[in-house]
């Protein structure tokens, strides 16, 4: 039998349940279509086996995978929450790594890279902003760096932090790193805006909150990636925050906090 012939699946163990590879193509399948009747058709599953999965995904950590509701004739509406996004992460970077590992690619600094951005996957951390990503590239300055950090698909975001802080999260080009930003420090505007912050992230509204006082609204960027903005309720009116809209996020660079696997 040769190497290649072999498939071995991921299959991550939870709190009495697991996340299996049809669990976890259930779980892209639902942000990408955000309706679980949608999704278990995706996934050849029934509407009834697509519940039962979702309410065993959310035992599955100890805290919700998925933040479903019912629905009429045509189902419930489902999305994945911050922990669903970044478990989906680790059981895809896993099975990445896998695959690579049964093809002979893995070399020793392949390996290091792959095994670093799962830690970083298992950060947690109040920032509800996280992009895992590549540290593209390192421009010295007379005090601070500039790190510019590739989150796929074309989506870039810069930081700026200290020498010291270069050197004690060992920061290196084609190294791994992770960049967290509180929704809070993320300015929405239209396309097309001139303004002096270093990172303007374009997206579309994939959906928005309005709470008693301010609104969460979150954007699909064109690399796939999200980000969450708060915004006052009158700042959403005054933009004509919907969904489909397209709009920019803006992100002072001094805003970004990087951080790195142990």
């Amino acid at each position: 039998m040769s190497r290649l012939s072999l498939q071995p699946l991921i299959d991550l163990r939870g709190a009495g349940t697991s996340l299996t590879p049809q669990r976890a193509a259930l779980l892209v399948a639902l942000e990408a279509h955000g309706s679980i009747s949608a999704a278990a058709r995706a996934v050849g599953m029934s509407y009834k086996g697509a519940w039962m999965a979702i309410d065993a995904l959310n035992r599955f950590v100890g805290e919700p995978l998925v933040d479903a509701e019912t629905g009429g004739s045509g189902g419930g509406g489902a999305r994945l929450t911050d922990t669903g996004r970044r478990v989906l992460a680790f059981h895809q970077a896993l099975t990445a790594l896998q695959a690579r590992l049964l093809a002979g690619h893995g070399e020793t600094g392949d390996l290091d890279h792959f095994l670093q951005r799962l830690g970083n996957l298992m950060l947690k951390t109040s920032a509800r902003n996280q992009f895992e990503g590549t540290v593209q590239a390192i421009h010295r300055g007379a005090v601070n760096d500039e790190v510019v950090l590739d989150l796929g698909g074309g989506d870039r975001l810069t930081a700026v932090i200290t020498h010291a802080s270069v050197d004690a999260l060992g920061l290196r080009e084609g190294g791994s790193a992770i960049a967290l930003v509180k929704s809070s420090f993320v300015v929405l505007a239209p396309p097309g805006v001139r303004t002096s912050a270093r990172n303007a992230l374009a997206g579309v509204v994939s959906s928005w909150r309005e709470g008693a006082v301010n609104a969460e609204v979150e954007l699909q960027l064109a690399g796939g990636r999200r980000v969450v903005a708060t915004v006052t309720n009158e700042s959403a009116r005054e933009l004509d925050i919907r969904e489909g809209v397209p709009m920019l996020a803006l992100i002072k660079s001094s805003h970004v906090i990087l951080a790195v696997a142990v």
